[in-house]
């Protein structure tokens, strides 16, 4: 395993580091209170946390639906929160100009899992010299990772992480193999679970995406117990009105219990980590 440092803790060294913030920033003060919120849990939990949300959802089903403030009002925005609040941050970057721009921000840079093959993206993130989490594409096999690490290193990036986030499964479903996290494990470097986006139903609403929101906690439960570096959740203070993705998030008030559930599964299963 190849840990690496975020923030005032490290990547891959046991506990699991948990991912959570909404789908998208959809308004400066929205992320504040989120992330404001979330911390609060997390700091009662003494869970390791990095803030997450979109400044641009550019792979949206239709070319009506929201996308978010851009890259550099949305990076300055999770900038300065992580400032403010002392944490660190993550949000997907989709082109090499937005490699460069988020740097200047972001802590972990995310590879969107539809780019997670785009060498010119590799490229500019790992020449930033910040840490890259790819998303595996759900059209990927785990051991199909080998080629996308490969690009990393020859680029010299070092701080790797890995996320799963279910596999195309027929038409607008994804299928979640948990064989696949010991699998990307033996690659020596971190691996992170999806859970909200493996519940996803891809172009499932016609216009939109749609999802099983409250089957994420499930198979959160099943990759803590598989052995993961870190869980990924889109959280929201009401799904139901959110701007993009809102099956699949999970409500902000019902996220701690999930969060404690998660911490002592793996203390359970694992209390030697």
């Amino acid at each position: 395993m190849n840990p690496f440092s975020i923030g005032n803790f490290t990547f891959g060294s046991g506990d699991p580091v948990f991912i959570l913030g909404p789908c998208g920033l959809e308004t400066e003060e929205f992320a504040w209170k989120m992330a404001r919120s979330l911390k609060e849990i997390a700091s009662r939990l003494q869970l390791k946390f990095i803030f997450k949300a979109s400044y641009d959802k550019a792979n949206r089903t239709s070319v009506t639906s929201y996308r978010g403030p851009g890259v550099t009002e949305g990076t300055r925005i999770l900038g300065e929160i992580a400032q403010e609040l002392d944490i660190p941050v993550t949000t997907d970057i989709h082109t090499p100009e937005e490699a460069k721009i988020a740097a200047e921000h972001i802590h972990l840079l995310q590879i969107p899992a539809f780019l997670c093959r785009q060498t010119d993206l590799l490229a500019a993130a790992a020449q930033t010299g910040r840490p890259v989490n790819v998303k595996k594409g759900q059209f990927l096999a785990p051991w199909d990772i080998d080629p996308i690490i490969g690009k990393l290193h020859h680029y010299n990036c070092k701080e790797i992480a890995l996320t799963e986030r279910g596999t195309t499964f027929g038409y607008n479903n994804l299928v979640a193999d948990m064989r696949s996290l010991p699998w990307m494990r033996e690659k020596g470097v971190p691996v992170i679970f999806d859970a909200t986006h493996s519940v996803q139903r891809p172009g499932g609403l016609g216009g939109t995406t749609g999802g099983d929101g409250h089957l994420a906690p499930v198979l959160a439960r099943s990759a803590v117990a598989a052995g993961v570096d870190g869980i990924f959740m889109e959280v929201h203070q009401n799904p139901s009105k959110a701007l993009s993705d809102g099956p699949n998030q999970i409500p902000l008030a019902e996220i701690e219990p999930i969060l404690s559930n998660l911490l002592n599964i793996h203390r359970a299963a694992h209390p030697h980590s």
